[in-house]
């Protein structure tokens, strides 16, 4: 289920304590309040722009309602989807990087000047990441099956996604990011494409391509391609959750490579994180999922499985749930001391306050874990090492940086911390020059 996000523009007399009953009726309706910007203050009465996110339209409605009926000369002038107009006209755009202001600029930049470069790459063809955009490029390669939560909706409707990918690629680790979009989700044609344009990039994204065809499609192009490749919705989500178990087992006093992990969902983000449980030296990861080629992927990197999901939550110390289904954990489940990372959003298999109320000694949702706190260090880490392929050691330097980085009473950091990406992309940067990559 997808949620709503719209600005509800309030006027109140400015009298301490109006602030406090807008926000108590919008919680009230258990909407989520966002930003607070202050418009006006006057004398008389205030005005504010209060963001809120909703499940749907008829929760909006009802956050509406109640704030209407505060009364006193509390007043909505509008709601506003502020989200739609933040996308008018997209993202992102082309750029120059140089000035062309003089006849003497345009022949450096185009012709005749430019012949000199174009001949130095051909006898030279790396010279290209130094006399190009190609080395601090990545294509954001999607076909539209798996967008968010939506599903598949197509890779044009997921154009949004993509553009925002492009526009964190850029701000946080300055990386160009170009949406691709095909029209198909063959592997082999995916695979055929991405193998004809790669030339023009220094890296591969994989994003939003569903399961099962997403396996396939990550590994061939990784074993065929001489730049790296991940699929952020697999690796890039596993690094983040396993900075998360880090810092949630440093919090509880739990040793990650001793205890039992337990995955509740394999698709390609849950298998993903058993592998990279796996790679990072826990033991003991056990997985279930409704699907039986599932089960049989994770028995092929080396998970074991359960027969249900109550033996499941009986025996493992750490709980990891990707499954998309609200509630699928029931607070009776909850073992005495477990740490439990209910994953999917916007609404968790079980919530943490629950969770916690239950006995976890740990708890948090999706909201907590958000891989945009990996995949753009990642990224630019690779490609500040020259490396061909993204390896493990590699995520789990992301993952270990990441924790280094994170604060106390934080699960993970915030994505706006400028610091954080590039503190990952040199962890990263310097596990593969370790591995000579």
């Amino acid at each position: 289920m997808q949620q709503l996000i719209r600005n509800i523009i309030v006027e109140s007399p400015s009298k301490v304590g109006n602030l406090g009953l807008v926000t108590s009726a919008i919680g009230a309706a258990e909407g989520d309040i966002g930003d607070i910007k202050l418009i006006k203050s006057g004398p008389l009465t205030t005005v504010r722009d209060i963001s809120v996110t909703c499940r749907d339209e008829v929760h909006l409605q009802t956050v509406i309602q109640n704030i209407e009926s505060i009364g006193n000369g509390v007043e909505i002038h509008a709601v506003t989807d502020d989200v739609l107009k933040a996308h008018e006209g997209g993202k992102i755009a082309m750029k120059s990087t140089i000035d062309v202001r003089s006849l003497g600029d345009l022949q450096r930049v185009y012709t005749p000047g430019v012949a000199s470069v174009c001949l130095e790459i051909e006898k030279h063809p790396e010279q290209a990441k130094y006399f190009t955009s190609i080395g601090k490029s990545v294509a954001i390669v999607t076909d539209g099956t798996a967008i968010l939560g939506l599903g598949n909706i197509g890779s044009v409707a997921g154009m949004p996604v993509m553009e925002g990918k492009s526009v964190l690629l850029d701000q946080f680790v300055g990386l160009s990011g170009v949406p691709i979009l095909l029209d198909t989700s063959d592997p082999d044609k995916v695979v055929e494409t991405v193998k004809h344009i790669h030339q023009g990039f220094g890296a591969i994204l994989l994003e939003d391509i569903g399961s099962p065809h997403c396996f396939e499609i990550e590994e061939r192009l990784k074993a065929e391609l001489p730049i790296p490749v991940m699929h952020d919705d697999q690796h890039g989500t596993a690094v983040v959750t396993l900075a998360a178990v880090l810092n949630a087992c440093r919090a509880t006093g739990v040793d990650p490579t001793k205890a039992v992990v337990g995955q509740i969902g394999l698709g390609a983000a849950g298998l993903a994180i058993v592998r990279m449980l796996l790679a990072y030296g826990v033991k003991d990861v056990y997985g279930i999922d409704r699907q039986p080629e599932a089960i049989e992927r994770l028995h092929k990197y080396g998970g074991k499985s359960k027969d249900s999901l109550d033996s499941l939550m009986a025996e493992c110390d750490i709980v990891i749930a990707t499954t998309g289904v609200e509630g699928l954990i029931k607070p009776e489940m909850v073992r005495e001391g477990q740490i439990i990372l209910a994953l999917s959003n916007p609404n968790p298999e079980i919530q943490p306050a629950t969770a916690i109320k239950a006995g976890a000694a740990f708890a948090a949702d999706g909201r907590s874990v958000n891989n945009v706190v990996g995949f753009p260090g990642i990224f630019r880490g690779a490609l500040d090492a020259e490396a061909k392929q993204i390896t493990y050691p590699m995520l789990i330097a992301a993952a270990e940086a990441i924790v280094s980085h994170t604060r106390r009473g934080e699960l993970i950091p915030t994505p706006l911390d400028p610091a954080l990406h590039m503190v990952v992309a040199r962890a990263v940067e310097e596990s593969a020059a370790k591995e000579q990559l």
